[in-house]
């Protein structure tokens, strides 16, 4: 069984739980948790992490649900077989988060190259 480290901002706005699938989606997206891992159990992962039981268990099921994990019974959790879906739908909602923001930008005024080339610095 893989540890995985999930680092938590307990100061964020970002819901405990969804942080835990982010770092999860984020790990397969870039193969450091790859096909047929088996992964902490609700309850370890909970424990490891000291939050509630109930918090793992909304994550694993939001991943279940996203194809990125699945439960064998009596054996455990393990990353998909396939994982590649998840993975790019895990790349677009990042690429629709970088349009937003560029977006955002243009609309103060600040041109395309000009964005491009901030970020290349």
């Amino acid at each position: 069984m893989k540890q995985i480290m999930i680092n938590l901002d307990y100061q964020s706005r970002v819901p405990i739980y969804e942080q835990i699938v982010n770092n999860i989606e984020k790990y397969v997206a870039l193969g450091i948790l790859e096909a047929r891992t088996q992964i902490p159990s609700i309850r370890e992962m909970a424990s490891n992490l000291g939050i509630n039981p109930n918090t793992v268990k909304k994550s694993y099921d939001i991943l279940e649900s996203n194809g990125v994990i699945t439960t064998i019974s009596t054996k455990g959790t393990f990353i998909a077989d396939d994982t590649k879906k998840a993975t790019n739908d895990k790349i677009e909602k990042e690429i629709n988060i970088i349009r937003d923001k560029i977006n955002e930008l243009t609309k103060m005024g600040i041109g395309y190259d000009e964005i491009i080339e901030r970020i290349k610095k």
